[in-house]
């Protein structure tokens, strides 16, 4: 069984001490991983400490160096995407789709060009607002896009001359930590730094009196920790949390037209995305229909081993989480939801649910309340638009929406009607380094990608200079 070893200091770090990695599409471990203790976090950090000093200094050099970690990224994708196919469970095409979109993320922020802020430039004085970088980001990461969500973070920290202690979740470090290692002889030593090990090293990273910044994507329960530990030293964050997104089809739509876009919307990655459609609202007129088309396409659809030809969904992650989906689609059939196809386990080994829509289900269900977070889409019948709405945002959640219509124009209008930080229209999950992505409300603090995503891992100064 191989064993992968994390990165610190420019440096392969083994440990006696390995945490076993389960592929899910069986249950059993297939590889370990070395186990950070409370010394390692420290010498990460200050590893990256000592690196800063230098990091910050050359703007030129940090972008060429993120062009040369978005090559390598495309030279290992072949080597990455097996082992994370095997630690996620996702389809090896969807892996290789991963890696290569995190090259593609690291290639947009090598380009990236930040206008100067000049705020008075006269005979009197010359007034800039710098931005400057903050120091140590510390770095943690899911499960469910463990590369990709990794280079969210890393692109615009280095380039805005930070450096990085990374943690990703124990159920997916593999790919990280191989990620880092490709990285490591591009990157001058301690600039990125990757640790595995379980939950209590992020909490030990988060901590730490030398990390002056935490990106987190995860769960908000684990977000509201986060943010009380980063409260006790006044370290900034930014918080990428859970989302139960509501997509709403009008009555003007064709189902035919919309059906195949509405299952991919709410099972891309077997429904383990934080944007994807959680919660779909449909028109009394049409609900049959959508029903029948996207039952058909779930019958269509085939699961299994990601390493396997033409498999279209894997397994859930983890087992954790398999029992949880498990639980909802349960107590769904126990408040009068009728499984319309799906709703039991494939298989005996691994953690397979199959594409399972659940209908005559409502607001007080927890499949339609909470974030199911895997293969179980509830589809809520409405009479009037408005009740649709004030359901969508009626909760806790504000990531992600859609609105499904033949109007741009009314797609638009009731687009701003929903409390999210992502709407789209006649589309879903169209992400892009380019666009901010945060949520409102318990989905998040801040935002990444683009412009406003860099400045997130930035602090300003003002430089007044009297002439």
């Amino acid at each position: 069984m191989q064993s992968y070893a994390m990165v610190i200091d420019g440096r392969s770090v083994s440990t006696s001490e390995q945490d076993p990695v389960i592929n899910p599409a069986f249950g059993e471990p297939f590889a370990t991983c070395a186990r950070a203790t409370k010394a390692h976090v420290a010498e990460a950090v200050d590893a990256a400490e000592r690196a800063f000093k230098t990091w910050r200094k050359d703007e030129a050099l940090r972008r060429a160096k993120l062009g040369e970690c978005a090559s390598v990224l495309q030279a290992k994708a072949a080597e990455i995407a097996p082992v994370l196919s095997q630690e996620q469970g996702k389809p090896l095409n969807h892996a290789m789709m991963e890696i290569f979109g995190a090259s593609m993320w690291f290639g947009y922020f090598a380009g990236l060009q930040i206008e100067r802020e000049i705020l008075q430039d006269d005979a009197d004085k010359r007034i800039e607002v710098v931005r400057k970088p903050l120091g140590v980001v510390a770095a943690i990461t899911p499960w469910n896009f463990p590369v990709i969500l990794l280079s969210w973070k890393l692109a615009p920290a280095l380039l805005a001359g930070n450096t990085v202690v990374a943690k990703p979740s124990p159920y997916t470090p593999l790919s990280s930590l191989m990620f880092a290692e490709a990285i490591r002889e591009v990157l001058p030593a301690g600039v990125v730094n990757v640790l595995s090990g379980g939950n209590d090293l992020g909490a030990e990273l988060t901590r730490h009196p030398g990390v002056r910044k935490i990106s987190f994507t995860g769960s908000v329960a684990t977000g509201k920790k986060v943010m009380l530990s980063a409260a006790e030293d006044l370290k900034r964050v930014t918080l990428e949390l859970g989302g139960n997104d509501p997509a709403i089809v009008l009555d003007d739509v064709d189902p035919d037209q919309v059906a195949e876009s509405l299952f991919w919307g709410a099972f891309q990655n077997s429904g383990q995305v934080c944007s994807a459609i959680k919660r779909l609202y449909v028109p009394e007129k049409l609900h049959d229909q959508i029903v029948a088309r996207l039952v058909d396409r779930a019958k269509k659809t085939k699961v299994g081993n990601g390493l396997e030809a033409d498999v279209e969904l894997g397994p859930i992650n983890n087992e954790m989480q398999f029992t949880k989906v498990l639980g909802l689609v349960e107590d769904a059939k126990k408040a009068g939801g009728r499984i319309e196809v799906g709703g039991d386990r494939l298989g005996s080994k691994g953690y397979f649910l199959p594409p399972t829509i659940v209908t005559n289900v409502g607001e007080g269900v927890k499949l339609v309340d909470e974030e199911q977070f895997g293969t179980a889409l509830p589809i809520i019948k409405y009479k009037h638009l408005s009740d649709a709405i004030e359901q969508a945002n009626r909760t806790h959640y504000g990531l992600g929406a859609s609105v499904w219509t033949k109007s741009l124009d009314r797609g638009e209008e009731l687009a701003r009607e929903l409390d999210a930080g992502t709407t789209w229209v006649n589309q879903h999950l169209d992400l892009s380094p380019t666009q901010p992505f945060g949520g409102h409300k318990w989905s998040g603090i801040g935002v990444e990608n683009g412009p406003w995503g860099y400045k997130e891992f930035t602090q300003i100064q003002v430089v007044d200079a009297k002439k």
